[in-house]
Order: C-alpha cells, then sequence, then structure tokens
C-alpha cells in the first residue's frame, strides 16, 4: 500500500487541506484504489509557501489546492500505483 501524506499544519490548515482530503479521499473511492492508498495526515512537511503540501509515497512533495486536487491526483499519483 502505498501513503499520501497531506499535511495539516497551521499554515496547510489556512490554505484547505481539509477541503484537499476529502477531495483525495473521493477520488480514492471512485478509482478503487482504498486498497492501494492509504491517505494519511502529517504536520509540516517544510514547504509551506504556496497551497497545501502533500507528499508522495516516493517522498516528493507536492502543492495542492482544492483546485487543483482532482488534476494532481490523477497526474502524480494514479500513474505511478
Amino acid at each position: 500500500m502505498k501513503s499520501i501524506k497531506v499535511c495539516i499544519g497551521s499554515a496547510c490548515h489556512i490554505k484547505g487541506s481539509y477541503e484537499v482530503i476529502e477531495i483525495f479521499k473521493e477520488l480514492i473511492k471512485y478509482h478503487n484504489l482504498e486498497n492501494d492508498i492509504e491517505l494519511l495526515g502529517s504536520f509540516c512537511l517544510g514547504e509551506c509557501r504556496q497551497s497545501v503540501s502533500v507528499m508522495r509515497w516516493d517522498n516528493k512533495i507536492l502543492s495542492v489546492s482544492k483546485d487543483t486536487a482532482k488534476y494532481l491526483f490523477e497526474k502524480e499519483f494514479i500513474p505511478y500505483i
């Protein structure tokens, strides 16, 4: 199982980490990936400058907003499962 960590620290919380988590939950279910992807909350990932920080299982950190969550999920996660 591969893990996706979404920062829930102060800066990312303000930038919408809850919304990103909810979108990712829906996409995991929609694509039937419940047995392939584990969605985790994490404190600061060290990339607080842009949108919500999300770390892929290979330690790649992405900056994700509620507006880019679906696109990035399908581009940066699904092809690598």
